[in-house]
């Protein structure tokens, strides 16, 4: 079973609807105790940094997914939920976020109006590492981002995959049992639906 955590911030449903497609039973819960009954967990996230901090330290589900982590069961963030594993954003200075991963939250600049912010659509992914999230997937495949920051990881290393969007992205993380997009695997059709039963593979699913 998959746990999607429910923090308070954000519609859970497409992760959850994506899951049943493919057949993989899961659980929207903030229960410390059901997370860690949970084969692999999916962290979510959309809005902003602050808010989404503040409803995880509020909802204890900060420290539900930080012993998580330390079991080694699998753990994947999505979007905002990529951000989140960080120490911190730009979009909101002097919040911490979980710090489970080294690497810098920037604001995509637009190019001096050039492009559009947030950055909204399909773009094609560089994949770094043939395994993991992306066992299987063509290369450069299409996936589907909404977002208006980006990561730079400080470590190349933990880097699965990245695209571009005027600036170089780190699109995807792999590290230890620690598992992120920056894209919306849910709403990126087949590619998507792949990464995600890759997750379940991974998590014994």
């Amino acid at each position: 079973m998959i746990a999607v955590i429910d923090y308070g911030a954000g519609n859970l449903q497409s992760v959850v609807k994506a899951l049943n497609f493919i057949g993989c039973k899961s659980v929207v819960t903030n229960d410390e105790n059901e997370l860690m009954k949970a084969d692999g967990a999916i962290l979510p996230g959309v809005g902003s940094f602050e808010d989404a901090m503040n409803c995880m330290n509020h909802s204890g589900a900060a420290d539900a997914v930080l012993k998580f982590i330390e079991s080694g069961k699998p753990l994947l963030g999505i979007c905002l939920g990529l951000q989140l594993l960080f120490d911190e954003s730009e979009e909101s200075p002097g919040v911490k976020g979980l710090g489970l991963i080294k690497g810098s939250i920037k604001k995509i600049p637009n190019n001096n109006g050039e492009l559009k912010i947030p950055h909204m659509g399909w773009n094609s992914l560089d994949i770094k590492k043939h395994n993991g999230l992306f066992k299987g997937i063509e290369e450069e495949p299409y996936v589907y981002f909404v977002h208006s920051y980006y990561l730079k990881a400080d470590d190349e290393n933990v880097v699965a995959a990245r695209t571009s969007y005027g600036v170089d992205i780190d699109a995807s993380v792999e590290y230890k049992n620690i598992f992120a997009t920056q894209f919306h695997p849910e709403k990126s059709g087949k590619t998507g639906l792949k990464i995600l039963r890759n997750f379940a593979e991974i998590a014994g699913r």
